[in-house]
């Protein structure tokens, strides 16, 4: 099969899982267009198998929204793309938006920082990227020291709940014992997430937050599907933090998140499966067959191994 024709198979596959082509994906970090995006920048990249060209408006006004200044076009077609500036991430939908951007009320609160911690290349499905984030099990393991040690390798119940009218799944009442839960932590915790996915790639944290126990901080995981099994997870953090500098939390959010990708790397298969039978959870597996069940019940079949 030829390269063009290797392409339009690829966009083809895209195409017929409408939730998914017709949704908003993150292709890039706004920082890389230069400050406030003004910068005339032009990049490059992929998206569900479709080549890009994203860039700065030359034509939008000086009082233009920071969220109408950038544009993206396909390099097969010239056709351009919808195109949206939102939590220091472009987004781009292939075919036409059916909803907003999900929406992260924490990141316009004054007193936190939002940044935009790294774009990590991945081959796999972006969906076992998301499952991968959900997964609490994996912590004294594969993030030691951090995230989890022995023998605190236990997985206590939580409860996982639906929300009908946003079409979002929950993780409430979890807790895990953590070493070194953020940059502000001076000593291990014991520490609470809630785990929230809101799109089939998108999924956001909310963690205890070490000096304001009360709160949390919040870290979104942004999934761009380049194709099936080739993914470019953005990282994305709401923090209340006023003591850490910029590379110090983007440092310690790379070291976690490279600590996943060995991980990652070894999936087989590289895209996730959804049949009943092919893997076998276990109890702290719960976030994960309650996401893999959310995604067949909206028929999601790009990333997976559903009917192939």
């Amino acid at each position: 099969m030829s390269d063009a024709n290797s392409v339009s198979a690829a966009v083809d596959d895209a195409m017929r899982d409408p939730v998914v082509w017709n949704d908003w994906h993150p292709v890039a970090a706004l920082d890389a267009f230069g400050v406030s995006g003004t910068a005339p920048a032009v990049m490059s990249t992929r998206l569900l198998g479709v080549d890009l060209g994203l860039g700065v408006d030359a034509s939008a006004s000086a009082s233009a929204s920071t969220t109408d200044r950038y544009r993206a076009w396909r390099l097969d077609t010239l056709a351009h793309c919808h195109a949206k500036a939102r939590y220091g991430v472009l987004w781009v939908c292939l075919g036409e938006p059916r909803r907003d951007l999900l929406a992260i009320p924490e990141a316009d609160e004054p007193e936190r920082r939002l940044l935009h911690a790294g774009a990590f290349s991945v081959h796999v499905s972006g969906l076992r990227a998301v499952e991968n984030f959900l997964d609490m099990g994996h912590f004294p393991f594969v993030h030691t020291g951090y995230l989890g040690v022995e023998p605190y390798t236990e997985v206590a119940p939580y409860r996982i709940e639906r929300d009908e009218i946003n079409d979002e799944l929950y993780a409430h009442d979890c807790r895990f014992y953590q070493p070194r839960a953020a940059m502000t932590a001076g000593a291990a915790l014991d520490v609470q997430y809630v785990y929230r996915v809101a799109r089939p790639y998108c999924a956001i944290l909310y963690k205890t937050c070490p000096p304001q126990p009360e709160r949390f901080d919040v870290i979104a995981l942004f999934v761009q599907p380049v194709d099936e099994e080739r993914c470019i997870a953005h990282t994305v953090m709401s923090y209340l933090d006023d003591a850490s500098s910029d590379d110090e939390l983007r440092g310690f959010q790379q070291t976690i998140f490279a600590q996943d990708i060995k991980i990652l790397v070894n999936q087989v298969p590289k895209r996730l499966p959804l049949g009943a039978g092919i893997e076998h959870p276990v109890r702290a597996d719960a976030m994960s067959v309650a996401y893999r069940r959310w995604l067949s019940a909206q028929q999601i079949t790009y990333g997976t191994t559903h009917g192939r």
